[in-house]
């Protein structure tokens, strides 16, 4: 069940089209993002190089630029510790071939997940000082890290943190955060309280460009050659799924452009074993191909595969390893499907299916694909979901949740059944005993603030569009909005009481659904439909009967209506151009 809402945000339409030039349907689309600022209407429209915020606002930049500037002219060595995932690898890239430029003498480490965990440990210290490492730079981690970084000064060694995480803290017993802090040299966060650059949303990545923007000024290399690192720091900015505005959008635009031109021998491997390399390469390319690619590594095998991927100057080298990721990719992909289908077994033949809170305990599932598989429980049924396994030092588990619920806070109040445990609103990491899982789960559910409503999914539909306002012209005016993501959603559009003239069941996997459809201005258009197809037509039969879905597919008249979500695009087909929307959501009318 979900509920439909039109978004119904007030602002002067009329005047921001006419003071941008633009229509007055892309104006309300924009003020339905929030964006409202002139300056910031300015800047999503243009996402001009020009935009990009002056990389010494941030605290501590110009310290560590200067420091890491120091350890290059004194050949000390330096070590990257970064993270396993995608924005730690492309982190690292980034960092190593940029103080490489530079002159410097660098190597890195990247952490086992399963082995070490996120983040630089003490033993990645104590192997640093006994390898003669003069400075430990850390990149997407180590804002947390205040006893490691302890013992790096202890043992005589320089310390940058640069990192995008939220700061961490201890509430007082007067209920007030206290903001904890590390002992490096210099740490480069936006997030820090006493920064002041203009956008606080950049990825790992993108802080570690920002930090060697300013390391090229400094060794009086062209600002411009940093631009072609927008690539890199493009899928990173994608793949941890931040909000794509502002600087972000930016990086993204512009890295997007570059990536589909890329010379780096390792990417263009991935893209050709990947099967992308005739595409246009977007979001889309990145968030589910390329960049699961790179991760499937940290998750299954070494993150070091992947950035020796990135690294490779031999085409075979890199045609062989850009395979072994394709391959770890399609593992876990099988993995995942497997596990998902275990958890939906325990939970529809178990009393847990009656909990708000999701705790599902299947100790045979990978802990790297925890995460993964609680996000798809909970998209499946609306509701936080905790996949718990069986990890190397004990129960290990994963959070999702949902708007309605912040998970952070509500496991906070179970602290003394966990071992450790960090997170945020949206997500968590957690391990404990197995003997208090079931405690856990109940303590959870008992305490939850949650009601039935809450649990019903909610879709903000931008506006309803009639079939005949459909055209090339509008679909062009869309693209300005691209790249869409996190923070800049696709447009929802909405189409009530359609007729069905006719369907079609196509594809390879009999998994599309067409549908020939036509308003009550008999406007005909064609919709898609990649969604569930038997749970349509079962739908179909319960209101009203299995003629009627007979019907459909045969091209008779029948008394379907429909209400959809769609999105308009242009279907290319054996030379043949013609409008569609892709269906994202429907309601049969009784």
């Amino acid at each position: 069940m979900e509920k439909w809402f039109i978004k119904n945000k007030v602002a002067d339409y009329k005047k921001i089209a006419k003071d941008f030039k633009i229509s007055e349907f892309l104006s309300k689309l924009l003020v339905n993002r929030d964006i409202t600022d002139y300056n910031l209407i300015d800047s999503f429209i243009s996402s001009s190089l020009d935009r990009l915020h002056e990389p010494s606002l941030m605290k501590d930049l110009l310290k560590g630029a200067d420091i890491i500037r120091d350890k290059i002219i004194n050949k000390r060595k330096i070590r990257i510790v970064g993270d396993y995932d995608v924005d730690g690898v492309i982190s690292i890239y980034l960092l190593y071939t940029g103080i490489k430029k530079c002159g410097g003498n660098v190597d890195y480490v990247i952490p086992s997940r399963i082995n070490d965990g996120y983040g630089i440990n003490n033993e990645i210290v104590r192997e640093a000082e006994k390898d003669g490492i003069d400075t430990i730079i850390t990149c997407d981690n180590g804002i947390a890290a205040i006893e490691q970084i302890k013992l790096a000064k202890e043992l005589g060694l320089t310390v940058i943190v640069t990192d995008h995480h939220d700061l961490p803290f201890v509430v007082d017993e007067a209920g007030e955060k206290k903001y904890l802090s590390t002992e490096a040299d210099a740490v480069i966060n936006p997030k820090q309280k006493d920064c002041n650059y203009p956008f606080k949303g950049l990825c790992g990545a993108a802080v570690v460009f920002k930090l060697i923007q300013e390391l090229y000024l400094i060794f009086e290399l062209p600002l411009e050659s940093t631009y072609c690192l927008m690539e890199y720091a493009a899928i990173a900015t994608i793949c941890d799924v931040v909000d794509l505005i502002d600087e972000n959008r930016i990086i993204v635009k512009k890295g997007l452009e570059l990536l589909n031109n890329t010379e780096n021998i390792g990417l263009k491997a991935l893209i050709k074993e990947t099967g992308i390399e005739d595409k246009e390469i977007g979001v889309y390319h990145i968030g589910f191909i390329i960049g699961p690619s790179i991760n499937a590594s940290g998750r299954l095998d070494s993150a070091l595969k992947a950035l020796e991927l990135l690294l490779s100057n031999d085409l075979d080298h890199a045609n062989l390893l850009a395979k072994e990721l394709r391959e770890l990719n399609e593992e876990r992909k099988q993995m995942t499907i497997d596990g998902v289908e275990k958890i939906i077994n325990i939970i529809e033949n178990s009393e847990i299916k009656k909990d708000k809170i999701l705790v599902i305990y299947e100790p045979e599932i990978h802990e790297s694909i925890a995460g993964i598989i609680a996000g798809r429980i909970k998209e499946k049924y609306n509701r936080p979901t905790i996949i718990l396994t069986q990890g190397k030092d004990g129960v290990k588990g994963s959070g999702r949740s949902i708007e309605e619920y912040n998970m952070f806070e509500e496991i906070s109040e179970c602290k003394d059944l966990l071992l450790k445990f960090g997170g945020h609103p949206m997500a968590a990491g957690l391990s404990l005993e197995e003997t208090n899982i079931n405690q856990f789960r109940k303590k959870l559910n008992e305490n939850t603030s949650l009601t039935d409503d809450d649990l019903i999914s909610r879709i903000y539909i931008d506006m309803q569009l009639p079939l005949e306002y459909i055209s090339f012209k509008l679909i062009d005016e869309l693209k300005l909005l691209e790249p869409f993501g996190k923070g800049n959603n696709k447009p929802i559009f909405g189409e009530k009481n359609l007729k069905i003239n006719r369907g079609f069941v196509l594809g390879a996997n009999k998994n599309v659904l067409k549908l020939i459809l036509e308003n009550e201005n008999r406007k005909i258009i064609e919709g898609i439909f990649f969604g569930d197809i038997m749970a349509f037509e079962n739908r179909v039969n319960e209101i009203y009967g299995n003629g009627e879905l007979d019907k459909i597919y045969k091209g008779i008249g029948n008394n379907i209506k429909l209400d959809i979500l769609f999105y308009p695009s242009v279907n290319e087909y054996n030379g043949n151009t013609n409008l569609q929307v892709t269906i994202q959501n429907y309601r049969i009318n009784k």
